[in-house]
């Protein structure tokens, strides 16, 4: 058997700035980002990704380190044939400008996908939030691009608060969940049902298993297998410098094995999507 072709749906490129998380010094736990593209696209070669989609890096509390990244995640994208990017852009208000900048770029060559969270702030059912919201859904759509939305249990990012974008933009804007919905209940809540129900629906909504904890993989494999539909819409991703692609790859292959599944999830998906 020849080597498997892999495609990586989500990674991020840029270093943060040291910050004091949660009262404590300030640290720095992004300890494989990659600053340039040089160091990005090496890192593609030491991993064997054939493609990827790359995305700035985030999560200190300031939307401008995100948002100052977009250039670079659009150079890695023009650098080289392998590359797809999305652009970081904000659910809020306050960051109407900044998102002025940013979607302004939705037309280069490589932009395949625009990159939201409310980790930073804000929240899907805040009426300050509904303008961006709206404008970045619908800016999608009309250039065909795909909307990355985080996931994490509870507050913002919660499946259940993060289902209202599925159910008001889905139908026209394809929408990608990462983190498989988010830990424990987030895996509960859309491999019980939500995700399969959503594309019966109609929605046009996938996931990744990145940060899927142990059991989420099998349990996934055999509801697409269960209910019929579902091996489409899942992609494999490592989330790095978040997540590591040796931990993400084992769970992902041991659940779904190499044959026609393994084959959607870590290449065929990815080209249907991302092109």
């Amino acid at each position: 058997m020849g080597k498997q072709h892999i495609d990586d749906a989500h990674r991020h490129i840029g270093v943060l700035p040291a910050y004091p998380f949660y009262g404590g010094p300030p640290v720095r736990p992004d300890t494989t980002a990659r600053a340039t593209v040089r160091d990005f696209l090496a890192s593609l070669d030491a991993e064997g990704i054939e493609r990827t989609l790359v995305l700035p890096n985030y999560g200190v509390p300031d939307p401008q380190v995100a948002f100052d990244l977009n250039p670079l995640a659009l150079e890695a994208a023009q650098a080289d044939e392998r590359v797809r990017c999305g652009l970081w852009v904000s659910p809020k208000a306050s960051d109407a400008a900044r998102n002025d900048g940013a979607l302004a770029l939705v037309g280069e060559e490589g932009v395949a996908a625009l990159k939201t969270s409310f980790l930073l702030g804000g929240a899907p059912d805040d009426p300050d939030c509904a303008e961006q919201l709206d404008r970045i859904f619908t800016t999608a759509a009309a250039h065909d691009l795909v909307v990355h939305v985080h996931t994490s249990p509870g507050a913002a990012s919660d499946v259940d608060r993060i289902g209202h974008l599925v159910d008001r933009y889905g139908d026209d804007t394809k929408i990608h969940l990462v983190h498989l919905g988010g830990g424990m209940s987030g895996h509960l809540k859309l491999i019980g049902g939500r995700l399969f129900d959503w594309i019966e629906a109609g929605k046009q909504v996938y996931t990744d298993t990145s940060w899927a904890i142990g059991f989420a993989p099998t349990w996934l494999v055999a509801e697409i297998e269960r209910r019929g539909v579902g091996h489409e819409r899942v992609l494999f991703a490592t989330d790095t410098p978040w997540g590591d692609f040796a931990g993400e790859h084992a769970r992902l292959r041991a659940a779904a094995g190499d044959g026609e599944l393994s084959r959607a999830f870590f290449t065929e998906n990815f080209e249907a999507l991302y092109g």
